[in-house]
């Protein structure tokens, strides 16, 4: 069974287990950009919360905004398995799912579940099972799949959880409509309680002045209102040439969502890099957290 190396740890996130429970820690904690609270599951047994959006830059930027979304989406209930929807920065250009095998993370291995991933091929005659789409070179580098797994290996405890990895490189709709369809009919084939997570920073820009940080906020505000909207090609096409990473990843929650009878999208948070660092001006990265309801 092949093992997926925790790539990016000791740049994105700390790579000792203790340093890294710190950082996951204060990000839930923090009370300015983060929840201000720590993790404790309700374990009710109904879920209502069918997935989330969380970003994936360096913990540092974009771990405050993440716990929002882990926040939420383990609150109600710890789940069985999570899908992760992973954008591409390498150019990797197709859609994929590892199908088994094990995901490493400084807090402990995280193993695929093969049920979810056969059901999700079985379905669907787009999405693919490749495991050079996430092993090796140059597309073991990819990081945004990977920052998501320390905080769901954190946040299940001592409970036993899977994911499911899908990198989705395309951006047309219809082919987004279709493999959403096809992941959206294997969760309700499936006796298990399944969350989906969507990996995505919003824009990349260079920032000069307080004028610029406004209208790069605007811009993403575009893109959340279509996500409060539950609106799929308004998430995809937020902005004439919209530089959000994961705009593909996002849509294809809401669409698996709608599939899922889903009534409601909630934003929990929004920042950006500039304001986390307390620095206006240079690159600016946006980031966003999200939720969907059933």
């Amino acid at each position: 069974m092949e093992k997926r190396k925790a790539a990016v740890a000791g740049s994105f996130y700390p790579r000792y287990e203790p340093d890294l429970i710190r950082i996951l820690k204060d990000s839930f904690l923090d009370k300015k950009f983060g929840p201000g609270e720590e993790l404790n599951s309700l374990n009710k047994e109904e879920r209502t919360i069918i997935g989330g959006v969380s970003p994936h830059a360096g913990y540092v930027y974009s771990g405050c905004a993440a716990a929002y979304t882990y926040l939420n989406l383990f609150k109600e209930k710890i789940p069985d398995t999570v899908i992760i929807l992973g954008t591409d920065h390498i150019g990797y250009g197709g859609v994929a799912l590892m199908k088994e095998g094990i995901w490493e993370t400084p807090l402990g291995d995280l193993d695929i579940d093969s049920e979810v991933s056969e059901q999700i091929l079985k379905n669907s005659k787009v999405i693919r099972e490749d495991n050079s789409a996430f092993m090796g070179f140059p597309y073991g580098r990819e990081h945004n799949i990977e920052v998501q797994l320390p905080f769901i290996k954190y946040c299940s405890g001592d409970k036993k959880i899977n994911i499911v990895p899908i990198v989705i490189s395309n951006h047309n709709f219809d082919v987004l409509k279709t493999i959403s369809m096809d992941i959206a009919n294997s969760i309700k084939n499936l006796d298990k309680d399944i969350i989906i997570v969507a990996s995505s920073d919003m824009s990349h820009e260079e920032i000069h002045s307080k004028d610029d940080l406004k209208k790069f906020k605007e811009n993403d505000h575009k893109l959340i209102e279509g996500f409060e909207n539950l609106d799929p090609k308004k998430t995809l096409n937020p902005y004439p040439k919209a530089s959000i990473c994961g705009r593909q990843t996002i849509t294809s929650l809401i669409l698996i969502s709608n599939e899922l009878n889903a009534t409601k999208a909630s934003k929990l948070a929004y920042y950006t890099s500039n304001e986390k660092t307390g620095n206006i001006g240079g690159y600016c990265v946006g980031y966003f957290s999200g939720i969907i309801i059933k």
